[in-house]
């Protein structure tokens, strides 16, 4: 199957002998550490795909980070092309064997099966559409080449001060609608477990995977970290935990770039999380393990103060990412484990919802001491580290609480209702 690959790039320009050609380093545009490029199943790279990438970053269209999530879509569509044995510049006349056609479908079948949310559905066409767009106007693709349907929108919306104003823009009959899941959710569409599936999920992944899946687990469930955060956390970072003056046996460890040392935060936000004094030193215990320090050994030094390290002694997230490979088919492989032994909970259960489980038991237990939602809002924005200005991505965690009580009542009146329609039923005869 194709993969994404990340090079250090060195850009070059071409110098012209007389009977000789030469590349020489350019000293006017700077080098691309970690630049995403695709290759082929047979190691061959996709090169338009690839200039593609290069263009923006070099010419200063999008950031490196934007571009590394354009291609890690563009990379499920080389997946889908090498699968169905098909070349990404073929159009046929009969538009339903035209590859972006059949990509489209299948991505909507996945996402109303279930496999990939909404938004990734969209995304994943969106980053498809931008590199055609590119091709086209490159002039790589034939100019007779019909690949969709251009449609223009207008979109109506008032201003603070009351006027009204519109904004045009364009899409494509190829574009996926993104249809968000209704009701009430919390960070990225997910929900939170509730405390009797927390615990079983820790205690199966204490019993059934691997000590580094558990222990983010836990760091997950108990301090509301996300995935970037915790594969970043250093080692210094637990040894300078302080106590909190006010709650005893919660520490507090700086992370975010400004920390020492530093711990990668999304958006970059500086800040202190909470964590249990007791998980804290079960983590110290793990660092100063004969597992972890066979690992260490392997590790490069500017990973080497890393809390956690893959048996190959890599870190588990690249850095400045949200994301770890590795993670992923750690919690595939726990899924599938936890679905056999009989746990439903795990059979759609992602990583991050051990954030919103965190999230939502902390707004819980504050509401349950503070009828001011406003020092709610504020204690829960400062433990899950949201960014500035982002009050109404807190507030749904108190929505989602103040809702809970209503939830119960709906479904014991129901409960009762149905009870007394059950008694004398035909098939209890």
């Amino acid at each position: 199957m194709a993969t994404l690959e990340r090079i250090y790039f060195v850009p070059h320009y071409l110098v012209r002998k007389e009977n000789t050609v030469t590349y020489s380093p350019s000293s006017s545009i700077p080098t691309i550490k970690d630049l995403p490029q695709i290759f082929w199943a047979d190691g061959l790279p996709w090169r338009e795909a690839n200039l593609w990438a290069v263009e923006r970053v070099t010419t200063g269209d999008a950031s490196l980070k934007t571009v590394a999530s354009n291609m890690n879509g563009l990379l499920n569509y080389a997946k889908f092309l090498e699968l169905y044995d098909l070349q990404w510049f073929e159009f046929p006349t009969r538009k339903a064997d035209r590859c972006l056609v059949i990509y489209r479908g299948r991505l909507i079948k996945m996402r109303d099966t279930g496999q990939i949310s909404p938004s990734t559905a969209s995304e994943y066409m969106r980053n498809c559409i931008m590199f055609y767009r590119w091709a086209k106007d490159k002039d790589l693709l034939s100019p007779y080449i019909e690949l969709w349907r251009e449609k223009s929108y207008i979109i109506k919306h008032f201003d603070r001060v009351g006027f009204e104003r519109t904004i045009n823009g364009t899409t494509t009959n190829l574009s996926i609608p993104n249809r968000k899941r209704l009701g009430q959710t919390l960070e990225d569409g997910l929900l939170p477990v509730s405390e009797t599936d927390r615990d079983a999920i820790l205690n199966f992944a204490l019993k059934n995977s691997t000590p580094e899946l558990y222990l983010m687990l836990a760091l997950g469930f108990f301090t509301g970290m996300r995935l970037g955060s915790i594969c970043d956390l250093k080692i210094q970072s637990l040894e300078q935990a302080t106590p909190d003056p006010y709650a005893k046996g919660l520490l507090r460890i700086a992370v975010g770039p400004a920390a020492v040392p530093k711990v990668h935060t999304k958006f970059g936000v500086t800040g202190e999380v909470w964590i249990p004094e007791i998980l804290r030193d079960e983590l110290l215990k793990y660092a100063l393990g004969c597992r972890r320090l066979e690992r260490e050994v392997k590790a490069l030094p500017e990973n080497r103060n890393l809390l956690f390290l893959t048996r190959f002694g890599n870190a588990y997230g690249r850095r400045g990412s949200d994301q770890s490979s590795a993670i992923n088919v750690e919690m595939s492989m726990f899924r599938k484990q936890g679905v056999k032994a009989g746990l439903p909970v795990l059979r759609k259960f992602r990583f991050h919802q051990s954030r919103c489980t965190f999230g939502t038991e902390l707004a819980r237990l504050a509401l349950s001491v503070c009828d001011d939602v406003a020092i709610v809002i504020a204690t829960v924005s400062y433990a899950l580290l949201h960014a500035p200005n982002s009050e109404a991505t807190t507030f749904k965690y108190i929505r989602f609480i103040q809702a809970l009580p209503i939830k119960k009542a709906i479904s014991n009146n129901f409960m009762k209702a149905f009870s007394g329609f059950r008694v004398g039923t035909p098939y209890d005869e």
